[in-house]
């Protein structure tokens, strides 16, 4: 399950980016999750709880997922389009391959307590 190390590797940016007294106020993190970046929002979670059980200094806190839809811009009409049923086509029915959203994997967000 690679969720576990990319919930490693999460925590470790946190930990590159924020000194120890600001982690120990940590009580939210919000991901940024797009349909392609090949990961499952309730794998992450369990991934999450799974690796806080070691990381005690996070036990307290949560991991919100956001999913992102898929949108392509066409390159022939330059319609933006959500992509649904996995059909790369925008709303003019003009197959596209140019993904502007949906491969994220971001840290949207940390949250601190006061």
């Amino acid at each position: 399950m690679h969720e576990i190390s990319l919930v490693r590797n999460i925590i470790r940016t946190l930990e590159d980016e924020f000194e120890e007294n600001e982690l120990q106020k940590l009580n939210q993190i919000d991901l940024k999750v797009g349909l392609l970046s090949n990961v499952e929002p309730i794998l992450m979670q369990n991934a999450f709880e799974a690796v806080v059980e070691d990381e005690q200094r996070f036990f307290e806190t949560k991991l919100v997922v956001n999913v992102l839809p898929i949108i392509v811009k066409c390159e022939l009409c330059g319609d933006e389009s959500e992509v649904t049923n996995y059909s790369f086509k925008c709303r003019n029915g003009h197959p596209t391959k140019n993904v502007i959203q949906g491969e994220e994997l971001t840290i949207e967000r940390v949250h601190f307590d006061e």
